[in-house]
């Protein structure tokens, strides 16, 4: 992975966000473990970035509470993955409403600077921003700003079969999205299924043809050249060919990807990689949580 080297990288497994919606507890387990696992086959290097779940590290939940108690519910109101995530649900819990704070004192614990996020959760950023003013207005100067960071191309992947919603997990469409863990004649299976647009023209143009556009980004995005250039590189292709060239990007840096997860999983070094990170990860913000206490008014 690029640019570990530049400032430290901190990565965290949020399982706690996780029970924000009902969650079988065996598949939370395995699912915690199958992320940092997928994290470091991605190429993190534990040493130089700090991996760990977030469970694991108490200042996140107390952190939390302070800011819950700072976030006005009109600003809950407004964030449109409460909206999205609740809809046509029979239950919605309280965490689920206010996950955005505890996404904020993921956050602000360690001093971000810069935050990598999809389009979809630049809003929860903003909040974190907002925060964090406004803890520093009442009581003084705490918390640094973030900024959210979002790439031009690969910021939203979206859905295979409808290209205008994001791609999700949780779509009902398996054909819908590609696991980092498929099977590759399911990954092919997948690609060459997948929604395009009227014409034949391999342009990106999100607005007009959103369905090449998408597969465009998944292109650049595993094969590591613009999307400008693979226009001209497909500039004679039909949908059919296109759509082959993708899936054998994908395919060739997911097969990789998939022996390093492996053996990591296999390796049993998991949990002590773990365990260091969490540790790493409590001396950054346990000092930045009591600041906050002493802020406030909590007796020592």
């Amino acid at each position: 992975m690029q640019n570990q080297h530049e400032g430290l990288n901190i990565f965290c497994i949020v399982d706690m966000h996780a029970i924000t919606v009902a969650q079988n507890p065996k598949n939370l387990h395995e699912k915690s473990l199958e992320l940092a696992a997928i994290y470091l086959a991605a190429g993190i290097d534990p040493e130089k970035s700090i991996v760990f779940i977030q469970s694991h590290n108490p200042d996140h939940a107390n952190g939390a509470w302070i800011l819950n108690c700072l976030t006005s519910m009109g600003q809950l109101n407004r964030m449109t993955q409460f909206k999205d995530k609740s809809e046509n649900k029979d239950f919605i819990g309280a965490g689920l409403y206010i996950y955005p704070t505890l996404m904020a004192a993921d956050i602000l614990l360690y001093n971000t600077t810069e935050v990598p996020v999809g389009e979809d959760q630049k809003q929860h950023v903003e909040l974190a921003r907002d925060l964090a003013e406004r803890f520093n207005h009442t009581y003084g100067e705490t918390f640094v700003l973030p900024i959210p960071v979002i790439s031009k191309h690969g910021g939203r992947i979206r859905s295979l079969i409808d290209p205008t919603k994001k791609m999700s997990k949780s779509d009902n469409n398996p054909n819908a999205t590609i696991g980092l863990l498929d099977k590759v004649e399911d990954i092919r299976k997948k690609i060459k299924s997948a929604t395009t647009d009227s014409g034949s023209e391999i342009k990106y143009d999100m607005e007009n043809k959103p369905g090449v556009s998408n597969l465009l980004d998944l292109y650049s995005q595993t094969s590591g050249i613009s999307v400008e250039e693979l226009e001209k590189q497909c500039q004679d292709k039909r949908y059919g060919e296109f759509k082959e060239l993708v899936a054998e990007s994908v395919i060739a840096i997911l097969s990789q990807f998939q022996i390093k997860y492996y053996e990591l999983r296999e390796s049993g070094k998991l949990q002590g990689i773990l365990k260091h990170g969490a540790s790493r990860a409590n001396e950054i913000s346990h000092p930045v949580l009591q600041r906050m206490y002493e802020k406030i008014g909590f007796v020592k």
